[in-house]
């Protein structure tokens, strides 16, 4: 299985901007806050993705209805500053995800087995490390583009929400392709996909730096 860089995706044939949204996909959330007015102080580790713990990031009250055992919500938050100079856009990126833990439940009853508890909670791992290819990516991608001076924040909210899609899609694939994470050959497969992406974004990342 090849899964395309976020640029081959984003530079395929033009792509529709769609509403921001929450979307529920089976045991995941993803809420992408996207476009906020005005900027907001965090700080975000670039290093690493965030490790997750049932006790630390699991705090919602579970779903008795839904068939899974779990559920991840997490966020994707930026802003900007952009500073216009000879018909040059130079733009000053925050950017930041987050595991929303008050969203986030586990059926407690239901992981007792220790087999089970770790199966589980490495699948949602995957979620986490795919939503840090996310972080890196959106740094990457937003920073380094060649904006018009007219008509910068429609391109940018664009890519944005084409940033969210790929994103978006690459979760549903994940959850879908291992069965959320039953199908443990096919898991193994995914877990050497996100690393693999991880890596090249990390190195994409340290290019620029150069």
């Amino acid at each position: 299985m090849v899964y395309p860089s976020i640029m081959e995706w984003i530079n395929r044939d033009s792509l529709n901007p769609v509403e921001t949204k929450i979307t529920q996909v089976k045991k995941i959330l993803f809420l992408f806050l996207l476009a906020l007015p005005s900027t907001f102080a965090f700080k975000q580790d670039f290093s690493q993705p965030v490790q997750l713990s049932w006790e630390t990031h699991f705090k919602g009250k579970a779903d008795m209805r839904s068939p899974f055992f779990a559920l991840t919500a997490m966020t994707w938050k930026y802003s900007y500053e952009s500073t216009v100079y000879r018909n040059r856009v130079a733009i000053k990126l925050k950017n930041n995800v987050s595991i929303d833990k008050t969203r986030s439940w586990v059926k407690w009853d239901k992981i007792k087995d220790p087999e089970i508890s770790a199966s589980l909670l490495h699948h949602e791992q995957g979620h986490a490390d795919i939503q840090y290819i996310l972080l890196l990516e959106a740094e990457r991608v937003l920073k380094n583009r060649n904006y018009s001076v007219n008509n910068y924040k429609a391109q940018i909210s664009e890519l944005a929400n084409q940033i969210s899609n790929y994103f978006d899609t690459m979760q549903r694939n994940y959850d879908e392709e291992t069965e959320h994470g039953s199908n443990h050959k096919m898991q193994a497969r995914w877990d050497e996909i996100i690393q693999e992406k991880i890596e090249e974004s990390r190195t994409a990342m340290a290019e620029l730096q150069k």
